[in-house]
């Protein structure tokens, strides 16, 4: 088991409690030092010191080391932001979370648009480290800061005809110079099945590494799916959707030949520009096997039983 229950782990993996919390406000503080340094960043894009408060530990975390806080928030895809990996860090800095709203709307009994805020106060916030794995090849585990996701399904209360969930993210040109471009057609959208999205696993992410989620990450609130590529956890949500047909994912739309629905990590289908046996964790030079459901078959495998993964891909 890659996750594990705080029984499961023996007393000598177990870092000190004082020396975590140490070397994470280090390595927060350094890497927000040094981002803003090279890329210019405002203190509304990295969110610098802003603590995320009641924060407590979860039974999902992985034995890996995370990786560095610098990484994680200057080498980021936010083709909102840019195509560029350092495009998010220079430029989201002209996204505004405040105010925020997330319609929740469809096969749903209870409609609602929520203010973040009340988003934030919705369920208990937690630590989850996890892996996450972007179809180019690269990977890196990050402590994410949220809750699952069916904490908010369960009080839409889906219809017996929602059988997936499409999330819409901000459609902004004036806060996001990407979307003048026409990489994709805009808004950024993506889905799951139910099932997929009411999994303990799949998170609504409002931070990392204990504090306010970064713009260029994706904030104020963002979808966090680890098994899949990185490219299904939608970023700035602005719409849930419950629906009865498979929606359209946006890179599905702009290739569908590349990104199919699913789209869940798999060695044994590649990309048609490129292998997926093999990725590349930041700040390491050699390669390592790409897990299969991103190492996380144990948990998610049960929901693809009989599907034909290779040709669902």
């Amino acid at each position: 088991m890659l996750i594990r229950l705080p029984t499961d782990i023996a007393p000598s993996e177990i870092t000190p409690p004082e020396i975590y919390r140490d070397r994470r406000r280090f390595m927060q503080g350094m890497g927000a030092l040094a981002a803003g340094a090279a890329f210019g960043i405002g203190p509304d894009a990295r969110a610098a010191g802003a603590k995320l408060a009641g924060v407590r530990d979860s039974a999902y975390r992985l034995t890996e080391a995370s990786t560095p806080y610098k990484d994680v928030t200057t080498y980021n895809n936010f083709y909102e932001f840019g195509t560029g990996k350092s495009d998010p860090a220079r430029q989201a800095g002209s996204l505004k979370t405040r105010p925020w709203t997330v319609a929740v709307e469809g096969e749903v009994r209870r409609p609602q648009a929520w203010d973040i805020d009340a988003l934030l106060k919705l369920a208990p916030l937690e630590e989850r480290v996890y892996r996450m794995r972007c179809v180019e090849g690269w990977s890196m585990v990050i402590p994410w800061v949220g809750y699952p996701l069916n904490e908010l399904i369960r009080r839409a209360e889906p219809t017996g005809n929602a059988k997936y969930v499409e999330f819409v993210t901000l459609n902004d040109p004036r806060q996001m110079p990407g979307l003048r471009s026409r990489v994709l057609d805009w808004p950024y959208t993506e889905g799951l099945r139910l099932d997929e999205a009411m999994h303990p696993l799949t998170l609504l992410a409002v931070g990392l590494y204990g504090e306010v989620l970064p713009n260029q990450n994706g904030a104020p609130i963002r979808l966090v799916v680890p098994w899949k590529y990185g490219f299904k956890s939608a970023k700035s949500i602005v719409k849930i959707r419950f629906v009865e047909k498979q929606p359209v994912s946006s890179w599905t739309a702009a290739a569908p030949a590349e990104y199919g629905f699913y789209s869940n990590v798999n060695p044994q289908v590649d990309h048609p520009r490129w292998s997926q046996a093999k990725e590349r964790r930041i700040g390491e030079f050699r390669k390592r096997d790409t897990l299969m459901f991103n190492g996380y078959g144990d948990q998610v495998a049960s929901l693809y039983r009989g599907m034909d993964l290779k040709k669902l891909f």
